[in-house]
């Protein structure tokens, strides 16, 4: 089936009972009809579930969904997207590995690897992800992996994805993608060499601020067998491809109680019945917004990789069909302006999350960014002034409107 086909029924053909959506088991634990049943099933002997945190019907029937829509070989589904990544890293990493990361991610990324990986002695190496060649500098024999997202966020850049899986190949090591941003509908980073594909499946993958979620995709691009990995080296000669997804679930991703409720599982499967069409028109409106923005006498400077004149349009049209995503950034010259304009707007919402169905605005360096200093939001490309938009599917003409207001508030205030 073709991609919004595949968002819909993707993975699930229903159960006994006939039900057209995936049921809701709202429950802890699951029973077992013997004792020796529920034992061959904690062995790994007989399939079954047993506990939600590791496993529950309806989180399996989002996983297989989305696994489906990757095109990937495994999925994990998660509590968050921050519980996918971390998942993924301590799973990846032990004491005295290090790690290479784009400067241009998301704050809380930032911080799990600077302030709370770093207390169990894993380094993390930031470099502009956008030219490959930090990349590979970066990397040494103590690095375990390459982190990156595929449109950063906020910095709004678009690194090379398949320059930096030729990179991770030679060093034998796993790159690891966050497509948060893009989502399958606009861009699959496995089909471009990524190893692992992460979401925050909070963003536009539920697409409505109902849920918080994330997920784990092994794409099945690397070899678990030749990998630095002794755990999951080993568990490669009975699993093979699976390990990795294995040894996440049955031992870090358990230990760690990461598991996502099931009726947040719920609530992505209903988002993702709509992912391709809210992707193409959160689209359609950002890029509208960004040649509005960037025609507009009060506006000092829009980045949104969607405008023609972008650095990054090239691997827009070459990467992503062309779609630019619905985030954008624009700046008006100072915080105080930055804060009218915020206060100004009547459709848009002040919110500190994005990818929801409405336009969703906030000062980032204020907010998301305030614990890091001027020197390392300069680094990060997170400035005074900066406004992130995320661009959402009301008509845009009503957005248009409500900008225009706002600025207009905002300069003559």
């Amino acid at each position: 089936m073709e991609f919004d086909s595949l968002s819909i029924h993707g993975g699930y053909r229903g159960d006994e009972t006939g039900a057209t959506s995936v049921p809701i088991h709202q429950t802890v634990s699951f029973a077992g009809k013997t004792a020796q049943g529920l034992a061959d099933v904690f062995a790994g002997k007989a399939p079954g579930y047993i506990y939600t945190r590791v496993a529950n019907p309806t989180t399996s029937a989002l996983e297989a969904r989305l696994l489906v829509l990757e095109d990937g070989i495994g999925c994990i589904a998660t509590s968050s997207g921050m519980a996918a990544i971390s998942a993924v890293v301590m799973g990846l990493t032990r004491n005295g590995d290090e790690l290479v990361a784009s400067k241009g991610i998301f704050g809380g990324t930032v911080s799990l690897f600077e302030n709370t990986l770093s207390r169990f002695g894993v380094k993390t190496v930031f470099v502009d992800a956008a030219d490959a060649d930090q990349v590979e500098k970066a990397v040494n024999k103590k690095t375990k992996l390459i982190f990156i997202e595929t449109i950063g966020n906020p910095k709004m850049d678009v690194p090379d994805v398949p320059a930096i899986s030729e990179i991770a190949k030679k060093a034998g090591i796993p790159l690891v993608v966050d497509s948060t941003v893009t989502t399958p509908a606009i861009f699959r980073p496995g089909d471009f060499g990524a190893d692992i594909v992460v979401h925050s499946t909070s963003k536009f993958i539920n697409g409505h601020g109902t849920a918080i979620g994330g997920a784990v995709i092994d794409t099945g691009n690397y070899n678990w067998s030749k990998g630095p990995f002794e755990e999951i080296k080993k568990a490669s000669e009975n699993l093979g491809r699976l390990a990795f997804l294995w040894y996440l679930r049955n031992v870090i991703y358990r230990d760690l109680g990461g598991c996502p409720a099931p009726m947040n599982s719920f609530l992505m499967l209903q988002g993702l019945e709509t992912l391709g069409a809210r992707m193409s028109r959160h689209s359609d409106n950002a890029g509208k917004l960004a040649e509005y923005l960037k025609g507009h006498a009060k506006v000092k400077w829009v980045n949104y990789p969607g405008l023609k004149d972008n650095e990054f349009n090239g691997r827009v049209v070459k990467f992503f069909k062309g779609q630019g995503g619905g985030l954008l950034t624009f700046g008006l010259g100072d915080k105080e302006k930055a804060f009218k304009f915020i206060d100004s707007l009547k459709l848009a919402r002040n919110v500190a999350n994005l990818g929801d169905a409405k336009t969703l605005v906030i000062h980032l360096s204020s907010t998301i960014f305030h614990e890091f200093d001027a020197a390392q939001r300069a680094d990060m490309g997170v400035g005074e002034d900066l406004v992130r938009v995320s661009v959402g599917i009301e008509d845009f003409e009503d957005i248009k409107k409500d900008f225009e207001q706002a600025i207009k508030k905002a300069i003559e205030d």
